[in-house]
């Protein structure tokens, strides 16, 4: 080795291996994965960073053996309102906070603060109880019930993300909406009209970040959903390892393969507003 390239590695070259590195423990799981997905045996203990053959065979059994497409439709649905609706919710909080002086508005800000310091799965029980009592007079909105768990999510709809979105509307001068009413605005029109296509960015980075909770979340839908064609892709899938992990992990991996397109697909829509979103939203709060 020459003293150029003892120089080199010294200054630059030793940035390149922990580059490769880095990449290399974050490809590692990615690959098991689409190794086990594709790994006809479907077992983990035969299943290897490279497998010996592959195949197409675990994601055939996935909707054979299974009521997949049910999760996936049920996931989809339930991320997508959750996230859309909670968004909404959100940024009208926001803006109240935001642009109105009231009383109890600062106690309501902190008291939004505290309450997401308390998991949700605190409350188990208790929510449990009370959509058992709503599903005897509304079965549709009570257990094992899609539009239930939506109902369900939110609830907790409210909190860090009405921090985050404050945040974004503070930094939105006000002198927008002096002088939209001026030209004889109402609040409604200077929300609607005004303020939201401005803060598009923060509003798809809540909506990004609440579906991929949503569609990820597990412990309050499986106390939630019994029945197979309620479930969401998480508790399905969770449901598949639970009692013979070693027998279907080539179909949980497959499953999870798939669940990620819908994440990548909203992403890939929304990516252009991310990185604005989230920095900007962080300056002021």
């Amino acid at each position: 080795m020459t003293a150029r390239t003892i120089a080199w590695v010294r200054r630059t070259g030793w940035r390149h291996g922990v580059g490769v590195l880095a990449v290399a423990f974050s490809l590692f799981p990615i690959v098991f994965v689409v190794s086990a997905a594709l790994n006809p045996v479907g077992s983990l203990s035969s299943t290897g960073l490279i497998p010996a053959s592959a195949g197409l065979g675990n994601f055939a059994d996935l909707f054979r053996k299974t009521d997949f497409a049910h999760w996936y439709l049920n996931s989809v649905l339930i991320a997508g309102i959750a996230a859309a609706a909670g968004v909404f919710l959100s940024i009208l909080a926001a803006y109240a906070f935001s642009r109105m002086r009231f009383r109890g508005r600062r106690a309501g800000l902190v008291s939004l603060l505290l309450i997401q310091m308390f998991p949700q799965f605190l409350s188990v029980v208790t929510i449990y109880l009370i959509f058992a009592g709503v599903g005897d007079f509304y079965p549709a909105l009570g257990l094992d019930s899609p539009w239930g768990l939506m109902l369900l999510y939110l609830g907790g709809a409210l909190g860090v993300n009405t921090w985050l979105m404050k945040g974004f509307l503070d930094t939105v001068p006000k002198e927008l909406d002096e002088s939209a009413v001026i030209d004889g605005a109402s609040h409604a029109q200077i929300f609607f009209r005004v303020t939201l296509p401005l803060v598009a960015p923060i509003l798809a980075v809540t909506g990004l970040l609440g579906f991929i909770a949503t569609i990820n979340e597990v412990l309050l839908a499986n106390v939630f959903l019994h029945s197979d064609g309620a479930k969401t892709l998480a508790v399905g899938l969770y449901g598949l390892v639970a009692d013979q992990r070693n027998a279907n992990f080539g179909m949980f991996c497959a499953g999870s393969l798939l669940t990620a397109i819908p994440t990548v697909v909203v992403f890939q829509a929304l990516q252009r507003y991310i990185v604005s979103g989230l920095t900007t939203g962080a300056v002021k709060g």
